[in-house]
């Protein structure tokens, strides 16, 4: 949610922006990065902990009415050449699953079927994000059908910034509506539950499906704060994550935030959601906020003055979101995090993300594909300056419990350190961009094993339990 001006007067954005650093710790975190062993992470079904980067796909997908991104399987084999990436967060909508009340347009999950399968071929996993932005298009947002929108009547206004629309009186009352804080005429969130099972049911066996977000940055309407996020969120979330476990024993279920508050580096009071997969095994929740802070959700860049809010912010937002995860036992996964890239310290500000996410073990995704100023290439699919910062060397999977990674490009060196585990198979695999590894990598610490230049994955021999902590250094091959 880029809220650059959702009701904010100057006064009213220092504000809100000297609340936000109420939580904060001080300045940002200097030095190694600290241990990541300890936390969950994503794994895949050998049992290696993933590094999930990737992009969002794609906005296009909001407004089009087929509810379907602009991509075709070219763009999908551009960015998994140009970024390296393995992971893509699918935008998919309510109103195109459920176009009437308890039917489902299989036609159109054929049709993200057959992307999906795209992504798959090409290495990626893929989740599917339910999204919305202001509810849904009868009040002038995206997500949620119209026969699902019950605004009685009330205004929407057009807003030159459309997130201005959420504080409409018709976005709210549509919103309490959906909640059932007001008396709605049906329990829509019984449909929205059932939509999300059809989905499941019908991608549980796609193997490039890593997992479901089960709703884009939820905004409580007239209820805000813990009072939502511990209420009617939190009672969502249980009910859907029930509906997909009886379609989808595997999967990963991600779940996100109240937007407002966590994309800043306020605190989060979603409570721990369990996961009813069975006794004696883990749960699969992963918790995904977006990372927006205040300076640049309100259009400004990274700069000398905003820089050192944006900073004091980043430090609160990690804090709050290691927080929450302890709260939930689950992996983190930045979900959406970005700005022009043409504004000042923009790609700096990128970098800097990406160097925290390292920090934290957490994922990243992009926002997002769709060509132009935010996006890794022009609207002419001409690379853009931000295409190298994202094009970055760094694990994919490692095979143990992983310690910590980081990329050093002053030194060329990435470093990856981990605890070989019992029970899990294969080898760590990094990627290594041609940019900074054109011959492809040198291992110490570790034994190297196969290279492919193509994909640009390096194997490293994951070692056993009984030999103890393996710490590797890649440096580009002379």
């Amino acid at each position: 949610m880029r809220l650059r001006a959702i009701g904010w007067t100057a006064a009213g954005a220092a504000a809100a922006m000297a609340a936000a650093l109420l939580v904060a710790v001080g300045p940002a975190r200097a030095g190694p990065a600290p241990t990541a062993t300890g936390h969950r992470w994503i794994t895949d079904d050998q049992g290696r902990a993933l590094v999930l980067t990737g992009l969002n796909t794609a906005s296009s997908a909001k407004s089009r009415p087929d509810g379907l991104p602009w991509i075709k399987e070219a763009d999908v084999r551009r960015e998994a050449d140009a970024l390296g990436s393995d992971f893509v967060r699918f935008l998919i909508q309510w109103r195109s699953v459920e176009p009437t009340p308890g039917t489902y347009d299989d036609g159109y999950l054929d049709r993200v079927a057959e992307r999906v399968r795209w992504y798959g071929a090409h290495g990626f996993r893929v989740m599917l994000d339910m999204h919305q932005d202001v509810y849904g298009p009868a009040v002038k947002g995206n997500g949620a059908p119209a026969w699902a929108t019950e605004a009685e009547g009330l205004p929407v206004a057009d807003r030159d910034q459309w997130e201005l629309k959420y504080i409409e009186p018709g976005t709210v009352r549509a919103f309490d509506n959906f909640w059932g804080t007001r008396g709605a005429s049906r329990d829509l969130r019984a449909h929205y539950t059932a939509a999300w099972a059809h989905v499941a049911g019908r991608f549980a066996h796609e193997t490039a499906v890593v997992g479901y977000d089960l709703m884009n940055e939820p905004f409580g309407g007239s209820v805000q704060g813990p009072a939502f996020e511990a209420g009617p969120l939190a009672a969502l979330y249980r009910r859907t994550i029930t509906a997909i476990r009886a379609v989808d024993h595997d999967s990963w279920i991600f779940v996100e935030p109240e937007a407002v508050s966590a994309n800043w580096g306020l605190p989060s009071a979603l409570p721990y959601l369990a996961d009813p997969r069975g006794e004696g095994e883990a749960a699969r929740i992963v918790y995904a906020p977006h990372l927006y802070p205040l300076p640049t959700d309100l259009g400004g860049g990274y700069t000398a003055g905003a820089g050192r809010w944006v900073d004091r912010t980043l430090t609160s937002w990690r804090e709050q979101t290691e927080k929450t995860a302890r709260r939930l036992g689950a992996p983190v996964l930045i979900g959406e995090y970005g700005l022009d890239a043409t504004l000042p310290g923009a790609l700096e500000y990128v970098a800097r993300v990406r160097a925290l996410a390292d920090s934290m073990g957490a994922g990243t995704v992009y926002w997002s594909n769709d060509p132009g100023s935010w996006a890794p290439w022009d609207r002419d699919l001409r690379p853009t300056p931000l295409l190298p910062v994202l094009d970055r060397p760094a694990p994919r999977a490692i095979a143990g419990d992983p310690i910590a990674y980081a990329w050093d490009e002053p030194l060329r060196t990435l470093a990856v350190s981990w605890r070989p585990k019992e029970g899990v198979r294969g080898d760590t695999e990094v990627y290594l961009p041609a940019r900074f590894f054109p011959h492809g990598g040198e291992v110490t610490g570790a034994t190297a094993g196969a290279w492919d230049p193509t994909t640009r994955i390096l194997h490293i021999a994951s070692g056993t339990p009984d030999t103890g902590e393996v710490s590797a250094r890649i440096r580009p091959r002379a």
